[in-house]
Formats: structure tokens, C-alpha cells, sequence
């Protein structure tokens, strides 16, 4: 077996059958790879417990804690008994049950101090374990007592199959079996590690599986966490150096006259940012390598009015510019938009004589999306084929093999995150002559700097901060329904009072109806706010509204006819998903309530809360939720009504998720894209990997002296893997 092949060993062929399946079953651990890069959660000393007052329900928690009683009665219903441990952090209990198990209360006596494993629930006020799983840690079992000999008790992300001394006993097994061969799987040269001052692999796996200090651990953590920055940062750095190895068609150097003549025509000022960041873009299309641009602003700072004034630029150049959208209700509302803003400039035949003597072929903006007829396909692809449409606007239809292009010099992606390397491969490969065109992606998810440099490390970064002047204040509240009833009538009282003097609300609902096969929320609730519900309620308590539904389901033109009706006033409340999370611009929109607001994350409620005093009214958004204090959710909650500011949010959204994703999607769960890695704490560490990173590059592009580096970066998991390609 190759050194490299180590880490592809099966456990099944390591720890047998039983054992490695539980791990893959449970886990997803199939590998020594995945097993030794199972890191502990934390780590509990023999005078150390658990603090019970933070257990939330539904969470798959291990306790060390000491038993403070033991009772065993009959069941009054059925036949049987019950047994009761009571545990204790010295200061909160936490009940443990097993039925029909009497024989259990000689293991578990007064005084003993134990590890439980199991899903926390409430019963009768009380929190408890049923069934959990557990060992005694004065009298482990032989096998147990060799994981847990030390003072320092690793605790392990666990699952209801497998408990985390389950876990360190294979992670003990595999260490014994491989240890010796962990020195020549090492990322990190010697070299490498010993400029940034970090151990070896096989010391830091030591010192964070089977520590017996608490220095090793911090020595472990941090070789580790500079190991996965690196990893990722030459990952990173490679891309951007092959894609700076394409060729692209240079765009006008300093601007065009048909962008004079729209910025001319704006009906409100430029922003300093919106100035910087468009000299920006414009010296990237001006090169002839491929810009590769991420355009962040918060909700409201003026992307679009940036990304059109580049468009213009490679249209008067004789070029074509796609923006791509992630749903037909955004690309409609674009199209628009863009339309809105151009004003006469937008109409066909016009830009040449509003904008002075260029030679301009496209001057149509057309709309092209998977829903279209048959004759507006068809009339879109030969204005695009023929060069007649120069701003082109659509969705994942653009990406269609039939869709021809005459000159394609720019891609906007709006909501970047959607959209995947393949597709954006798709557009890529349909600039001429062997050419890329440039390309803008957008986000309105503010990234504070180090997650940028570790998510987007291949792109440049600009970054809007300011939101154009006129913008209305938006008032956020947390109503929940259990313990202020009151403030449930009041708001839709409020709602009425909103509809009355002619304005828009927007109610936001998890789900379409109660068998929602969508429902990607957070919470693991059942009894959800659904689309179907809210607006049937609605329309009993608000008889005078205009009152329409919006989701996923709907067909585009019955989405696009509720938009119509929001912006004229035929609609005056939409009973809605997070359909309308992203890009709706609806001015008169003062009011939104979200039912159930714990099921959506910071960012999501940050984004949803945009699409109300887009105008120069002051709104009010209502986070309508029954989730307790001081649980995740509602400080979730709290900090959305605490802020509007989405780089502070995006800050806070990462200090309360902890455990939580930054490459993936997901924003929970046992696993992490990011290991050990903390892009707030661990800023300093993402910016040295990155120095590294580019170093090593300049000497070795193609890593031919590193192959455990290559190996590394070749083994990101899939998920890393993923969402690095649609970055």
C-alpha cells in the first residue's frame, strides 16, 4: 500500500464490519481519512461537567454528570417500570428514563459520575434522556476504560447509533495501526511547517484525539486549522492562476458615451462607492485576461445600477452582456428594472442617437427564461443570435445549448451561489474565438473579509458599504404568539392599517401547504405556517384587501402577474415563501411579517426584511416566533431586530452558528465543510495560509514537489469541493 492509500483504507477492513458500518451509517465515516479528520467537539476533564442549563431540545448531546438519585416505579397504565436517574451539573438536573429495564440500577448508583448520549427532550417541565446510551466513569468496561485512562476526555460529534467513546476507541485502533505512516502523508513540508511554527501531522493527530494536556490540544488545534486554511488557500490560488491563464477580449478603457449618457439620465446621485467600484470593473474588462469580480452589497446599496453601467460599457464596444438570474420572478423584475433605468436608451433604435456617433449593434434588452412561449422564444434567440440584443437578462435557460451568441463579453451572475461551475462553464465556452468573457458575480449576503478570502479566494472583492440616500427605516420586531397574543391581533390590525393608506405587505410563510416537500427550515417543527393557511386567515380578517398567494409552484406568469399587481396596486398583500427572498423591488412595500421566522437563518431574514422600504416609507417587519429565550433560534431572532446593518449581521450570524457551515450550504449539522478552521478567530491564520499559498505557487505552479499537497487538495471532501466550483 502507497503512504497516500492509507488514507483511503476502509475502517470495515480495520475495525470489522459492525463497528466500521455503524460509523458510515451514522456518521459517514468510511475511511482512515474521515475517522482521523473527526475532530472532538470539545473535551471534559474528570472534575469537569457538562452545564445542563444550555442543553436544547432535539439536540443529540453527550453530558458528563454525576447521578443524583435512582428510583424505579410501576407504570400506571401499562404493565411495566420505569427507571428514573436523576443528574446533576451541581446546579441544573437532567432526568434520564429507561423502560422496563430494572436490572439497570446496578450500574447506575448514587454518586457516580457518567457520559449519557442522547437526544434531549422536555417532559412535564423537566429535561431528560430517554434510552440514552452511557458509560460510567469509575467503572468503565476494559475496552471503555482504554479511551478514557487520561484526565482529558475527548468528546466526539456523535449520532443515536454511535457515542463518542465509541468513537475514540476506533479513532485509538486506527491511530495504533497507522501511526508510523502519518509522517509521509503530512500537507505540510517540513519547510512550510516550520515557518509557520506548527507541528507535524502525526504529533497535532496525537494531540487532539489522545491528548494529556490541555497544551497539546491548543498546539493540535492550531497545526490543524493552518493545515485545512492552506490546503483550501492553494486550492484557491491555483484556480485564480489558471483562469488568469485565459484570454478575454478587451472593453472600452474609460468608460463609454452611452454610459455618459445613462449615468446623465439617473434620477438620483452616484454613490463614492458605486463610482470606486465601477472604475473598478472597468479597468478589469479593459485587460485582456478575464476579470473575475465579486460584487458585495448589502440589501439596498445599488449592485444592479453598477453591474448595468459595465454592461453598457461592452455594448457600446460592440459586445453582448448576460445577466443571469436564479428564478424567472428575479430575472423578470431585472429586465424591468434595467429597462426602468435606461429609460429612452433602453428602447430599440434609440442608444445611437442618445448616446452620440458609436458604432452600437445591441440595443434591444431582452428577456429570455424557461417559460417563455413559443414566438417569444423564438424572437429572443435571433435578437441574440444576431447581435440585436445587447443586454440580455434570463435564467438557467440562457445556459441552454440552443441559446447563440454574436459577441458575448460579460456574465453577471446575480446571487453567485446558485449557480454552479458547470453553468457558469456553460457561458464561458460561448465567447468568441476561443475567448472567456468577463465575469461579475453578485451577492446581497455581506461576507466579512476572511470569509471572503477563504470562500472566494479566486476572486477579487468589491465591496459596496453604502446604501444610497432616501432609503426608509425599517423597524424590526420579535411578537411571539404564546406569550403576547395581543400583539398577534395588532399586527394584522397593522396590516390593515398598511393596506388602507395604499401601501404594500408582504406575509412570509416556511411552507406552500402542510405537505411542502421544499421545506428546507431549520427548525424540526411539523406544524409550520404554511402558504395555503395564512392567506385563507388573511382573507377572513382582511374582507377589503386584495389579497394573492406566491410561491414556487406558481407558473411564471402567474408570479409575474402578482408582481404587476404589487407594483399598480391591484395586489395589496401577497401571502408568500422565500420566493421573494432576493432581488423584488416593490417601493410602495412597507410592512412584511414572518411567520415562524425561527425556521430561517440571520442571512435569510436579513434578505426577506430588503424587500420592504426599498421606497422612501419607513416599514415594519414583525419576526412572528414562539422559540424560547436564550435558545439559538431566538438569538437569531434578536439580532435581525437589533440591526440592519448585514455585515454586522453576517459578523453575529458566524459568532451564534459556531459549529456551523461557511463553505456549504447547510447552516447546521454534525459535520462541517470547515473543520477546525474559524474564519473570525482564526483571521490571522487564513491571512498567513494565503501568503504561503501564493509563495509556494510563484515557485512550484504545478505542486510537482508536494504530491501530499496535491493529494490534500485533490481529497477536499465533496461538499468543499462543491461549493469551491461554484465560487
Amino acid at each position: 500500500m502507497t503512504s497516500q492509500g492509507v488514507w483511503d483504507t476502509k475502517l470495515r477492513g480495520i475495525l470489522g464490519g459492525r463497528t466500521a458500518g455503524a460509523l458510515e451509517r451514522g456518521l459517514g465515516l468510511v475511511t482512515v481519512r474521515d475517522l482521523l479528520r473527526h475532530y472532538p467537539r470539545r473535551y471534559a476533564e474528570r472534575g469537569e461537567l457538562t452545564a445542563i442549563a444550555g442543553l436544547v431540545d432535539k439536540d443529540h448531546v453527550t453530558v458528563v454528570a454525576d447521578i443524583a438519585s435512582v428510583t424505579t416505579r410501576r407504570m400506571r397504565q401499562k404493565k411495566g417500570s420505569i427507571l428514573e436517574v436523576l443528574v446533576t451539573d451541581g446546579t441544573d438536573s437532567l432526568v434520564i428514563t429507561f423502560f422496563n429495564q430494572p436490572w439497570r440500577e446496578r450500574e447506575l448508583r448514587i454518586g457516580q459520575r457518567g457520559l449519557f448520549a442522547g437526544t434531549v427532550s422536555t417532559y412535564r417541565e423537566q429535561r431528560q434522556l430517554a434510552h440514552p446510551q452511557y458509560v460510567m466513569l469509575d467503572e468503565a468496561s476494559a475496552e471503555s476504560a482504554a479511551g478514557f485512562a487520561g484526565a482529558i476526555i475527548p468528546v466526539y460529534p456523535s449520532s443515536k447509533s454511535v457515542t463518542t467513546w465509541q468513537i475514540q476507541t476506533s479513532v485509538g485502533v486506527v491511530l495504533d495501526a497507522f501511526g508510523v505512516e502519518l509522517a509521509s502523508l503530512d500537507p505540510l513540508e517540513p519547510t512550510i511547517a516550520e515557518q509557520a511554527g506548527v507541528c507535524d501531522l502525526r504529533t497535532a493527530l496525537e494531540g487532539i484525539h489522545r491528548p494529556t494536556t490541555r497544551e497539546q490540544i491548543q498546539q493540535a488545534h492550531h497545526r490543524l486549522a493552518f493545515e485545512e486554511a492552506f490546503v483550501l488557500q492553494t486550492a484557491l490560488v491555483e484556480r485564480r492562476l489558471i483562469a488568469q491563464g485565459h484570454r478575454a477580449q478587451p472593453r472600452i478603457e474609460e468608460g463609454s458615451r452611452l454610459r455618459q449618457a445613462f449615468d446623465a439620465a439617473l434620477p438620483f446621485a452616484l454613490t463614492d462607492g458605486q463610482q470606486q467600484v465601477g472604475a473598478q470593473i472597468s479597468a478589469d474588462i479593459a485587460r485582456d485576461i478575464p476579470m473575475q469580480r465579486l460584487l458585495q452589497g448589502d440589501v439596498g446599496s445599488g449592485k444592479t445600477v453598477v453591474a448595468v453601467r459595465a454592461m453598457l460599457d461592452v455594448v457600446a464596444d460592440g459586445g453582448q452582456a448576460v445577466l443571469l438570474a436564479p428564478t424567472e420572478v428575479l430575472a423578470s423584475q431585472h429586465a424591468a428594472g434595467i429597462r426602468s433605468l435606461l429609460g429612452p436608451l433602453g428602447q430599440a433604435g434609440t442608444l445611437l442617437e442618445a448616446a452620440g456617433p458609436e458604432s452600437v449593434d445591441g440595443t434591444q434588452v431582452v428577456l429570455l427564461t424557461g417559460s417563455a412561449r413559443s414566438r417569444e422564444r423564438r424572437e429572443a434567440l435571433e435578437a441574440i443570435a444576431s447581435g440585436r440584443a445587447g443586454l440580455i437578462v434570463g435564467t438557467h435557460a440562457l445556459l441552454e445549448d440552443t441559446v447563440e451568441f454574436a459577441d458575448l463579453g460579460l456574465v453577471v451572475i446575480d446571487e453567485q451561489h446558485r449557480f454552479g461551475v458547470e453553468q457558469r462553464a456553460a457561458l464561458a465556452r460561448r465567447a468568441p474565438d476561443g475567448t472567456h468573457p468577463h465575469v461579475l458575480v453578485m451577492t446581497a449576503t455581506p461576507i466579512p473579509r476572511t470569509v471572503a478570502m477563504t470562500v472566494f479566494g479566486d476572486l477579487d472583492v468589491s465591496t459596496l458599504a453604502e446604501v444610497p440616500s432616501g432609503r426608509a427605516d425599517v423597524a424590526t420586531h420579535v411578537v411571539d404568539p404564546t406569550h403576547q397574543p395581543t400583539h398577534v391581533d395588532r399586527l394584522w390590525q397593522r396590516a390593515d392599517e398598511e393596506i388602507e393608506a395604499g401601501h404594500r405587505v408582504f406575509f412570509v410563510c416556511p411552507r406552500i401547504d402542510a405537505q411542502d416537500p421544499d421545506d428546507d427550515s431549520q427548525s424540526e417543527n411539523p406544524a409550520a405556517a404554511t402558504v395555503e393557511d395564512v392567506l385563507e386567515e388573511a382573507r377572513r380578517r382582511l374582507p377589503r384587501a386584495n389579497i394573492a398567494a406566491l410561491h414556487g409552484r406558481m407558473s411564471g406568469e402567474e408570479k409575474d402577474a402578482v408582481m404587476t399587481g404589487l407594483a399598480t396596486g391591484e395586489v395589496d398583500l401577497a401571502v408568500s415563501t422565500t420566493v421573494i427572498e432576493v432581488g423584488v423591488d416593490v417601493p410602495a412595500a412597507t410592512m412584511m411579517v414572518v411567520f415562524d421566522a425561527d425556521r430561517f437563518g440571520i442571512s435569510q431574514l436579513h434578505q426577506l426584511r430588503g424587500r420592504i422600504g426599498r421606497g422612501s416609507l419607513p416599514g415594519v417587519c414583525l419576526l412572528v416566533s414562539s422559540a424560547q429565550s436564550g435558545s439559538p433560534a431566538r438569538e437569531r431572532l434578536d439580532a435581525v431586530a437589533a440591526t440592519r446593518d448585514g455585515f454586522e449581521l453576517a459578523r453575529r450570524d458566524l459568532e451564534i452558528r459556531r459549529e456551523g457551515d461557511v463553505l456549504g450550504g447547510s447552516q447546521s449539522g454534525v459535520r462541517s465543510s470547515l473543520r477546525l478552521l474559524r474564519v473570525v478567530q482564526d483571521a490571522d491564520v487564513i491571512i498567513e495560509a494565503r501568503t504561503r499559498a501564493e509563495s509556494l505557487l510563484s515557485e512550484d505552479p504545478s505542486l510537482a514537489e508536494h504530491p501530499s499537497l496535491r493529494a490534500a487538495i485533490a481529497a477536499l471532501d465533496n461538499e468543499q469541493a462543491e461549493f469551491l466550483d461554484k465560487t
